[in-house]
């Protein structure tokens, strides 16, 4: 009951002492000792990441998945936006059931993607359990520990969205000049499609009703909102709050509008290693840190076998 109370109500308006239960001192204040302790209870059940993802019909990694989030159930949720009427296969003791939101058709490129992104956070954010999102594809998949991603998520300073200035015309070649005087081309940015971010930047993402229409109308044929929506809105409003880059490792060194796919020919530990740990520190809460990825993509189905052999010994777990 408290944390509904919480959801909607602000802080200035709740009795917080007594919710609490505590007792006040003869001046009418809660004493210190008493007050810090419980207010640090209440802030840790809201420390639950939220896992968004985003596929047009089957999860084929799931095992993998399943394996990642056992024994930390209190830590996590799962949202599920596949399309209409599609219903996992899985048991009733995984994670994934019955965790499909109501979805609507998708399509690569256009806006609808962008929606369902947006219809992701937006189921995630009415859970007020969940502090960070992070959207993920049918073909990705952890590559640490439940633990290890687990901290470096909670307790990050930053958000993370990829928003860089491409002059080239996968870039600003996207630019429509109907979005003036909304987003001008030096506001224009670009970025990978697979985020991360606190509550608060998905709240304003989910909600935002002013530049997101902009982009419905002037974003087409061949503008891939999904790529650029966020970047560029991030980066007008909230640039100290993100790091500028994704969490998702992708290969595009083969060229062409997709990145490389990998299937079960192509894991070995040395591989999955070499993803893990980069050759270049990343930033991280104003300090350099060698885990830069933490999810990666487009791994095929073949590949679920052998990456469950490696699981327990590379990516631990």
């Amino acid at each position: 009951m408290l944390f509904g109370l919480i959801a909607t109500t602000s802080w200035q308006q709740l009795n917080l002492p007594y919710l609490l239960g505590l007792g006040a001192n003869e001046e009418g204040r809660i004493a210190d000792e008493k007050l810090s302790p419980s207010a640090s209870m209440v802030l840790k059940k809201h420390d639950k990441v939220a896992f968004l993802f985003l596929t047009h019909g089957s999860l084929p990694l799931i095992p993998l998945w399943e394996r990642f989030f056992h024994g930390h159930e209190d830590l996590f949720s799962v949202y599920v936006h596949t399309r209409p009427g599609y219903k996992l296969n899985v048991s009733k003791s995984s994670p994934f059931y019955d965790r499909e939101i109501p979805s609507q058709d998708a399509q690569w490129g256009s806006i609808t993607l962008l929606d369902a992104e947006r219809r992701l956070l937006a189921n995630a954010l009415l859970d007020i359990s969940n502090e960070r999102f992070v959207l993920l594809s049918e073909s990705c998949i952890p590559l640490h520990g439940f633990s290890t991603i687990y901290k470096y998520l909670t307790e990050s300073t930053h958000s993370f969205i990829e928003s860089y200035d491409d002059p080239g015309y996968s870039g600003r070649g996207r630019y429509s000049p109907g979005l003036i005087p909304y987003i001008t081309l030096s506001d224009w940015r670009k970025g990978s499609q697979w985020f991360e971010m606190n509550r608060f930047l998905a709240s304003e993402i989910a909600s935002e009703t002013i530049y997101y229409p902009q982009f419905k109308k002037y974003c087409r044929r061949k503008c891939y909102p999904d790529e650029h929506y966020m970047p560029t809105y991030i980066t007008m409003f909230f640039p100290t709050l993100n790091s500028n880059r994704t969490l998702t490792w992708v290969d595009w060194s083969r060229g062409g509008p997709h990145p490389s796919t990998y299937g079960g020919a192509d894991i070995s530990e040395k591989f999955i290693q070499s993803i893990r740990k980069s050759w270049k520190k990343c930033p991280y809460n104003c300090e350099q840190t060698s885990i830069c990825y933490l999810f990666a993509r487009k791994f095929s189905p073949s590949a679920l076998e052998p990456l469950l052999l490696l699981a327990s010994k590379v990516m631990k777990y």
